[in-house]
């Protein structure tokens, strides 16, 4: 997927280059820092770093890797928190993103991983680390083809907005049934005779060959929505290349979590988000937690997948994309 959250040790990650949450001395300093350095070599990383330094904060620059797995170490500068600051804490966070993308599609790279900068000593609140980060690689994502992970040591260190927690966590105690109960959602079979299709409004006419292969339906539904490919590729956090391999057919049929990542792109509603599933013979069932937490965000209208990633991610769930 073009834009993942991974729990794992950024120093072990085998990606083209890691981002060093950085000051702008870039000389090495506690945590993540320390750790990049250390696994790099010390010695060897810093005197790569004297070369380039200082840096502004919001800048970013590039170093080889030495003994890292990744070829390349982006150095970052994010601002140190300052509530009165608000605003300018946001762009100069937003830009050190911007500014480390840059750097890495410049250098060729096609695959990043970032710490969430700025999240450690420097104070930035958690949830509002995430949130600009998400918006920065969001926004580079949507020009450009690139791998982007965001490492975090454990799902604790991993803010969500309390507001947004507390929504999503009132639906599933409304919805979610374990394993041993029955659903109470009884899935409709696509080619009964009692399939919604009133529902869909204006895209009755899209569905009237229920035997039309998926890949055909989903062009269909793109048209109808008024949307190009490249733009629901994109929403849906895959890559042009499985789009493509989606697009032709040719026997090939999507996992759950990418019919789903390509309903919340479309932004379908319930119904035809149940139908597209159908098609590829996949159901929601209020039984897995993954499914409830996705239709939450279908049912009130908030398609921002790096939103709902945020969330599954945080209650230990795959995430949507490729799968």
């Amino acid at each position: 997927m073009p834009f993942t959250i991974v729990r794992q040790d950024i120093t072990r990650m085998k990606v083209d280059a890691i981002v060093n949450a950085a000051n702008t001395s870039l000389v090495m300093g506690g945590g993540v820092c320390g750790a990049i350095f250390k696994a790099a070599g010390f010695a060897k990383l810093q005197a790569a770093c004297d070369k380039v330094s200082p840096i502004k904060t919001g800048g970013a620059a590039i170093t080889h890797g030495f003994n890292l797995p990744a070829k390349y170490v982006i150095h970052a500068a994010g601002p140190v928190y300052r509530h009165w600051s608000a605003e300018q804490n946001e762009k100069l966070l937003w830009s050190a993103y911007m500014e480390s993308l840059k750097l890495a599609l410049k250098n060729k790279c096609e695959s990043i991983a970032f710490p969430l900068i700025s999240s450690g000593i420097y104070g930035y609140p958690k949830d509002e680390a995430l949130r600009v980060a998400a918006a920065a690689i969001k926004d580079f994502l949507a020009e450009h083809d690139m791998d982007v992970y965001l490492a975090v040591f454990d799902r604790a260190s991993f803010a969500v907005s309390e507001e947004l927690l507390g929504a999503v966590e009132c639906y599933i105690n409304e919805h979610y049934v374990d394993a041993c109960s029955v659903r109470r959602r009884q899935m409709q079979p696509f080619f009964a005779e009692t399939a919604p299709m009133a529902a869909f409004k204006g895209l009755d006419n899209l569905m009237e060959e229920l035997d039309e292969p998926f890949n055909i339906a989903l062009l269909r539904l793109i048209d109808a929505k008024g949307k190009t490919d490249a733009e629901v590729y994109k929403r849906a956090n895959i890559d042009r290349k499985l789009f493509s391999k989606i697009r032709i057919g040719k026997g090939y049929m999507p996992g759950k979590r990418t019919i789903l990542a390509l309903a919340i792109a479309m932004e379908l509603t319930m119904e035809e988000t149940d139908d597209l599933l159908g098609r590829a013979g996949y159901a929601l069932s209020h039984s897995l937690k993954f499914d409830v937490i996705v239709e939450y965000f279908i049912v009130s209208g908030r398609y921002d997948i790096f939103e709902i990633n945020n969330v599954l991610f945080k209650y230990d769930q795959p995430l949507l994309g490729a799968g």
